[in-house]
């Protein structure tokens, strides 16, 4: 199996007018940015693209810009899971549609389901298009995960061919790779233990870091693939307190602040996301100016 990526994606952010409108201008210059700094492939309408605020038909034109930006340049891999099988699949069919290289398919949130019904639900999915898809296991998120058993199983399914494993839980991830070998591409859904996971097999990051430091992010993946272990493991840790800081309100809303105070575009999020507290303000002010980004 030859995986999508190795290294960085970026989960991008959906940059939004102080009207509420999709920001396209803006959405145009941050995957500019991105490519700018070597990033791997791109997200798009994911968790941090805050894709559960936007409407179909702005979830759609969301990936059809990506993909008119983009031009070929990185693969751009679309956010459409739901927890409704048939929208999943109406999504995911419009994504093709409209030139998505891949889908990123989270696991059902809110009804839940079995795992008998996560098997069914992707392999719907899966077996509905003709691009390949990563699922996405989330647990604080969904209230439910992809137990590595039911991975191997739809790791047998044709298109499905890669996890974002954001459950945080190294022996899972160890696990599924025993499980499923090189029929899955194991991607970290955790900034901070991207590398961790890279040496136990994984193929890299879908990160949120690397919206406002996609090159360092980048360079830390590389530098792995690339033998520099010690390199690897230097910058994972000393990325530890920007990492922290991005998740001490729920993503995106401090990604979205660092992102305007670094002027890649406005900081406007849709409700129920509000603005970050004054205190994460403060702590995020004085780690961009750490690491030289304001």
């Amino acid at each position: 199996m030859t995986p999508l990526f190795k290294g960085c994606a970026t989960a991008l952010i959906t940059p939004f007018t102080s009207t509420g409108d999709v920001d396209y201008p803006a959405l145009d210059n941050l995957v500019e940015y991105q490519i700018d700094n070597g990033v791997d492939a791109l997200v798009i309408t994911g968790t941090t693209g805050e894709a559960s605020t936007l409407t179909d038909t702005e979830h759609i034109a969301v990936i059809t810009r990506a993909v008119k930006q983009v031009r070929g340049r990185v693969p751009v891999i679309a956010g459409t899971g739901s927890n409704h099988t048939e929208h999943g699949i109406s999504l995911s069919r419009a994504a093709q549609e409209v030139g998505a290289d891949a889908l990123l398919l989270v696991t059902p949130y809110y009804n839940k389901t079995t795992q008998a019904g996560l098997i069914a639900h992707y392999t719907a999915i899966a077996q509905a298009v003709d691009i390949p898809s990563i699922l996405y296991s989330v647990p604080s998120r969904t209230g439910m995960g992809i137990t590595p058993d039911t991975m191997a199983a739809l790791s047998q399914v044709k298109g499905i061919v890669g996890l974002k494993d954001a459950t945080g839980d190294l022996g899972y991830a160890v696990k599924v790779r025993q499980l499923c070998g090189d029929r899955i591409a194991l991607y970290s859904g955790n900034d901070d233990v991207a590398v961790p996971l890279m040496s136990v097999g994984g193929m890299g990051v879908i990160s949120v870091l690397s919206n406002i430091m996609p090159r360092a992010t980048r360079d830390m993946t590389a530098a792995f693939l690339a033998g520099d272990v010690q390199k690897a493991g230097s910058d994972q840790v000393a990325l530890k307190g920007i990492i922290d800081a991005l998740f001490m309100e729920t993503n995106p809303i401090p990604v979205k602040y660092a992102a305007a105070r670094m002027g890649l575009c406005e900081g406007y999020l849709r409700m129920p996301l509000v603005t970050a507290s004054e205190a994460a303000q403060s702590k995020m002010d004085a780690l961009l100016q750490q690491h030289g980004l304001i």
